[in-house]
């Protein structure tokens, strides 16, 4: 997850065997780039289950952006000797965010929020830096002179190790 400010310059890595999880990367850097695409997550199991998880920089990640980045891994990685499993997945709809491409991608989008201490919130992320983001969003709140609740419009900054996770808000109309 979010990890204070320290944004991955690149991706996220977890190594927990002998796969280079950098030689990966590398390996299929070339049909990543060329199909418009950027890693969010590599992974290596103890066992060699390597997931490969990847977004696109524009639209969304189709089955031949899996098939053709789990192709390019296979030839450059013998099944004999490494005695791996593969699997290529686009980053899902309703996971956090884990790269900061994720949230640049997604400025100008609602996204669903939780900050640590708990409060949970949906809002219009405005801008993103490696710091932290910008989020647009309405509370119900006691205004002074009115003995109802009115909705309040905020336009509020939180530094990334005050968030818990942000990913896509998901609206089924």
């Amino acid at each position: 997850m979010i990890q204070g400010a320290k944004m991955p310059p690149y991706f996220i890595h977890k190594v927990i065997s002998d796969m280079n999880v950098t030689e990966i990367a590398d390996a299929i850097k070339e049909s990543i780039v060329a199909r418009g695409l950027y890693i969010i997550e590599i992974t290596v199991s103890k066992d060699n289950d390597v997931e490969i998880v990847i977004d696109s920089e524009e639209g969304i990640v189709d089955l031949e952006d899996c098939v053709e980045i789990s192709h390019r891994f296979e030839e450059c990685f013998d099944r004999e000797k490494e005695d791996y499993s593969i699997t290529v997945t686009s980053a899902g709809l309703d996971q956090p965010f884990k790269a900061f491409r994720q949230f640049e991608k997604a400025v100008g989008s609602e996204v669903e929020v939780a900050l640590k201490g708990g409060k949970k919130f949906i809002a219009l992320l405005s801008a993103a830096d490696r710091e932290g983001i910008e989020l647009k969003y309405t509370v119900r709140e006691a205004v002074e002179g009115s003995k109802k609740k009115q909705n309040v419009e905020h336009n509020d900054r939180f530094l990334m190790e005050d968030i818990n996770w942000v990913k896509p808000s998901i609206k089924f109309e």
